[in-house]
């Protein structure tokens, strides 16, 4: 069997408050955001030793809030590294529309398990109903099937009572019936005739 891919496990985690005025004057004005994200992503990689690097939503909406003329001269951030060495960088502090939105998601997340829950139910209850109502048809089947057979039987021995009664009274053969004739209808004196 192959092995299911487990979940890296988190080796090392920091907080850190990353410095990047001092990178981002180094360029003109219309860069300085994209500076600032290198800046991030390079002392991310000199602190935590690892060049897989991934910058979280909230780190990123930070930076970029105010343009990109106008980053933040510090950024208060947790770095996560997993086994694999992948560092996984987000805000220190969620800001609280970050935080309404985890508890939606938390939220919608329990109301599912708990919807699964009940169609699970649901789903039981219909089979045991079906299963049920299954028995009760083959049950039905069995009956329909034991009378046909017996009808089936009782025919067989009528036919074989009248070939005997025919082996008997060879002179009892069935002969067909005449076609009937069409009934000729009758007119009444008071009725006029016609021509």
């Amino acid at each position: 069997m192959a092995k299911k891919a487990s979940e890296p496990k988190n080796v090392l985690e920091r907080t850190y408050n990353v410095p990047l005025r001092r990178e981002f004057l180094k360029v003109p004005r219309y860069e300085r955001a994209r500076k600032a994200m290198d800046a991030l992503r390079a002392f991310i990689k000199r602190h935590m030793k690892s060049e897989d690097i991934k910058i979280g939503k909230y780190a990123n909406e930070m930076i970029w809030n105010h343009g990109i003329k106008n980053p933040p001269h510090h950024v208060k951030v947790n770095a996560v590294k997993d086994d694999k060495g992948t560092v996984k960088v987000e805000l220190a502090e969620l800001p609280t529309y970050a935080k309404r939105q985890q508890k939606k998601q938390e939220e919608s997340a329990k109301k599912a398990e708990e919807l699964k829950k009940k169609t699970k139910k649901e789903e039981a209850k219909k089979e045991e109903a079906k299963t049920a109502a299954e028995k009760k048809e083959e049950a039905i089947e069995a009956i329909v099937e034991k009378a046909h057979e017996e009808k089936a039987e009782e025919a067989k021995e009528v036919l074989k009572e009248e070939i005997k009664e025919l082996k008997e009274h060879p002179k009892k053969i069935h002969q067909p019936k005449p076609a009937p004739q069409p009934k000729s209808v009758q007119q009444h004196p008071t009725a006029p005739r016609s021509v």
